[in-house]
């Protein structure tokens, strides 16, 4: 399996397994238009020890066309329908003239900053920003022209598999990588908005590392915190959810949007899974040693005297664990004590009588 390695500023990030899970805020449309909320996103996101920020470059003129025919009308989701695709990407987009400002600021806040590009010109903005990595959304996974574009940065992606099926995903990964792409990070994403738990599939993980021997990663919609924390036990080496200051400021995506509270928890939590995940291992561990003393062991249970039989009524298998290892019980019943032994005695080999 291969790393995604992103390079910035002369510094080279690796993700993948062996290394700590990457995790990116996504602010999505949570900016509302305001971009000083934008940068106090940016101030919460590395407060709470995320890894990277994620922005998208569009505008509903890049994404769609202002039309109210049916086909353009959205009827599903509580927090999109009744708009057009048009309506619903205006209040959305963020103005690109503030990515470049957005973007110096996040670094200087130690965050990666990159962003998802829908169309050929915002593949183009981007690039004269110097972005050292990108993101295809799950939408624009067929959209072939757009990959060849993408791939042809030479830059590494991650890309979200939502609703694709295999031969689609496979075909848009052989796409990036036949116009230059280094190397691409598959992230299991599920394409509704909230997701819900049922739909979530997480198992879905460990098969895509299995079939494409890539980087895996999973881009959350599902409420709260329960799915990306999961998904580490599972072999995510990429988490991507959004953050929102306050989810009582509504807007396209707070409904599955982290507050910065919560998106701390998320980054606490997941390093205590990747930690508590280790390496396969047997016997005792550093501090388990300490409590093999607590074990059970031979011990004598009434006094004894010498040339005295051992029998199940003067030696038990009790703790703690000073004596003889329970599996010399049957060894040891029957047998003469060589020497008088007080009730307290741990039982030692020593103890036995050479002969009868």
């Amino acid at each position: 399996m291969v790393d995604l390695v992103i390079k910035i500023k002369g510094k080279i990030r690796r993700i993948g397994p062996g290394h700590p899970v990457f995790i990116i805020a996504e602010i999505s449309a949570n900016h509302g238009h305001d971009i000083k909320k934008a940068y106090k996103i940016i101030d919460a996101t590395a407060k709470a020890g995320v890894d990277a920020i994620k922005l998208q470059t569009y505008t509903p003129d890049t994404i769609t066309i202002n039309s109210n025919k049916e086909y353009f009308q959205i009827k599903v989701n509580d927090a999109w329908k009744g708009q057009t695709l048009y309506d619903l990407y205006r209040k959305a987009y963020m103005p690109w003239g503030w990515q470049p400002k957005l973007k110096k600021y996040a670094e200087s806040r130690g965050l990666i900053c990159f962003s998802t590009p829908f169309d050929n010109t915002a593949v183009d903005f981007l690039e004269k920003i110097n972005m050292s990595i990108y993101k295809v959304a799950s939408f624009e996974v067929v959209d072939i022209p757009l990959l060849k574009k993408i791939g042809q940065t030479k830059k590494p992606v991650i890309i979200s598999r939502g609703m694709s099926s295999l031969p689609e995903l496979k075909l848009a990964i052989k796409t990036l990588k036949e116009n230059g792409c280094p190397s691409v990070a598959i992230l299991h994403c599920i394409s509704s908005y909230p997701a819900e738990y049922k739909e979530m599939n997480l198992k879905t993980i460990p098969d895509l590392i299995k079939k494409f021997r890539t980087v895996v990663g999973i881009s959350d919609h599902s409420p709260g915190v329960t799915v990306p924390i999961s998904s580490v036990a599972l072999g995510a080496s990429i988490i991507e959810k959004h953050i929102i200051l306050s989810r009582k400021e509504g807007g396209p995506d707070a409904a599955f949007s982290l507050e910065p509270d919560e998106f701390k928890n998320l980054v606490n939590s997941v390093r205590n899974t990747e930690s508590a995940l280790g390496n396969p291992s047997y016997g005792a561990g550093v501090k388990e040693s300490e409590n093999i003393v607590f074990r059970k062991s031979l011990f004598v249970v009434e006094d004894i005297r010498k040339g005295q039989k051992f029998t199940p009524q003067n030696i038990r298998s009790i703790r703690p664990g000073h004596g003889l290892e329970p599996k010399y019980y049957n060894r040891v019943i029957g047998k003469r004590s060589g020497v008088d032994l007080e009730k307290g005695t741990p039982l030692k080999l020593k103890h036995i009588a050479t002969s009868d």
